[in-house]
């Protein structure tokens, strides 16, 4: 598999993610119209959803998927430069000042708030992991499998910013 076709895929299931969003959105609001709680009770526990999927768990697949959807794809937002910017600032500098000026926001804004943000992040997933954290409102349940998606997605957005460090250096000289 090519790397462009594994983006591909990576985007289009973050797409249905999208979908899936929509869908808990629309469920909420009609299921709570027509007074509908618990929507779908199950003979077991499953994961994330516990015994039953009722309107607070609907409510936090809303958050949590708009977490999942805005976060992971945003390192390779970042590399294909599609991130919010401020260049009218620097649009009639030549590209190795850009580069410089692009270098120097990396060094000491992006690379210093990754340092403290992975930690922090590791820590709330581990928090999460070892209490078996659950909403405590009939919300969903196993929530450290969404909080994994935090320091995954910091991390791959970490990552591409050092790429495009690396790039920046190169480009700077």
């Amino acid at each position: 598999m090519t790397r462009d076709r594994g983006v591909e895929l990576c985007m289009s299931g973050l797409g249905f993610g999208l979908i899936g969003l929509m869908l808990a959105i629309v469920g909420q609001v009609i299921c709570s119209a027509l007074d509908i709680n618990p929507v779908v009770v199950f003979d077991q526990a499953r994961p994330l959803l516990d015994k039953a999927i009722t309107l607070n768990s609907l409510l936090d697949l809303q958050w949590h998927l708009l977490v999942i959807v805005g976060l992971l794809p945003a390192g390779l937002v970042w590399l294909r430069d599609g991130h919010v910017r401020v260049d009218f600032l620097y649009q009639r500098y030549p590209d190795r000042w850009r580069a410089r000026v692009d270098l120097l926001g990396n060094l000491l804004f992006a690379l210093p708030f990754f340092a403290l943000i992975l930690p922090a992040a590791r820590a709330f997933l581990q928090r999460a992991w070892t209490s078996d954290e659950g909403s405590r409102n009939g919300g969903l349940a196993d929530l450290w499998m969404i909080k994994a998606v935090l320091p995954v997605g910091l991390a791959l957005l970490a990552l591409a910013v050092l790429i495009d460090t690396v790039r920046l250096i190169r480009a700077a000289r």
